[in-house]
């Protein structure tokens, strides 16, 4: 199970604030720890451009759909995702009607290297969901965004080899993501201030993020 790419450098605007915000989990992946950087580069002279910001969401339908929540915090919807096995590691999930999410595995791990692998997956649902939280927060403090980019990498093992006679001895804390470290870099009408709040406040929001930091009820058994 591949790692996915990390990203590294230095982040500049002209005249506007870029936050590069890391989110790491510790270990025991039981607490979400969260730091930022923020380059602040002066205007310089120039000619004037116009700025480009990224597509908004219904910022009505947002506070129509906050408040339900709000008088009702027990409201739940389920996802529903059928998966369909190809042959070797490759498989397609069918997500109501939109195209099939394949799913393979690397040469190295005896699949065909089609697709992501099943963690890579599980971080991209983790990056969208953390995308997601930040334009609906920034939506909601009025902040405009004209960039938004999620970064992630974990630290993953299979020693076991699925339980097909590896490592048999492991328990569960000690199987899959160990660690996972995401990096948020962010750029809109905003104070820096403003934007490292967007960043944790979605973070400690996500549904997604607190699924893969807290233990939830598990169930499976033949269909």
């Amino acid at each position: 199970m591949r790692l996915a790419p990390v990203w590294h450098g230095s982040c500049e605007a002209m005249g506007r604030h870029t936050l590069v915000s890391p989110l790491y989990t510790h270990p025991n992946r039981n607490t979400l720890m969260t730091s930022a950087t923020i380059a602040d580069t002066p205007t310089t002279a120039g000619p004037t451009t116009v700025k480009a910001y990224l597509r908004p969401i219904d910022a009505a339908g947002l506070a129509t759909f906050a408040a339900g929540g709000k008088a009702n915090p027990a409201r739940r919807g389920t996802n529903k995702v059928h998966t369909v096995m190809e042959g070797q590691y490759r498989s397609l999930s069918y997500v109501g009607n939109h195209t099939p999410v394949v799913v393979d595995e690397p040469l190295h791990l005896f699949g065909e290297d089609t697709a992501p692998a099943p963690g890579e997956i599980v971080l991209s649902g983790l990056g969208g969901c953390i995308a997601v939280g930040v334009t609906a927060v920034a939506t909601w403090k009025g902040v405009k965004l004209t960039k938004l980019e999620v970064f992630l990498e974990g630290d993953i093992g299979n020693p076991a080899a699925w339980g097909a006679g590896g490592a048999l001895e492991m328990t569960p804390p000690q199987m899959g993501f160990q660690a996972i470290r995401v990096k948020v870099l962010v750029e809109g009408d905003a104070t820096r201030e403003e934007l490292d709040e967007i960043v944790k406040h979605a973070n400690f929001y996500s549904p997604v993020a607190n699924t893969m930091r807290n233990p939830i009820p598990f169930e499976i058994s033949l269909a």
